[in-house]
């Protein structure tokens, strides 16, 4: 009996060890691409979360990006008004593949009435939305499969 407990115990251990780095703060989600890379997507689920988005953010590490989770499969374009940095905008439908991309997407520094707004010619119920040029180096492409 006495050396089941110090085995359990290097059990426990191992299993605390082997998660962490795993989980992430609340309001965050893992995001797979294709090649196995791992995004920290922060949720918006919100309808104020996501009109907010990445407004006035300075930079996103290529780690990192923005989940939106819509409640209805939809045409919905997406616009950079008060964006600070450029982005790629990835839309996927009910199944997580891609249907649209806007690569390399221009922050707006205008006043909303003359910020252009991007995508929204697919159906979509999932938008990501990542560093600019993560798409490219990341291969991404119509018909690939995100997993989170």
């Amino acid at each position: 009996m006495r050396n089941i407990v110090p085995a359990i115990g290097a059990l426990m251990i191992a299993f605390l060890l082997g998660s962490c780095g795993s989980s992430l703060p609340p309001g965050h989600q893992w995001v797979e691409l294709p090649d196995g890379v791992r995004i920290d997507a922060e949720t918006k689920l919100t309808p104020e979360g996501q009109a907010q988005g990445m407004m006035f953010r300075t930079s996103l590490p290529e780690d990192q990006g923005m989940l939106f989770i819509h409640g209805t499969v939809e045409k919905r374009g997406y616009w950079m008004f008060q964006c600070e940095i450029p982005l790629d905008i990835i839309w996927m439908d009910r199944d997580r593949r891609i249907v649209e991309i806007s690569a390399d997407t221009p922050p707006c520094r205008e006043t909303a009435d003359k910020c252009p707004s991007y995508g929204g010619s697919v159906p979509s119920l999932y938008v990501l939305e990542l560093a600019a040029g993560m798409a490219k180096k990341h291969n991404l492409k119509l018909g690939d499969t995100l997993r989170f």
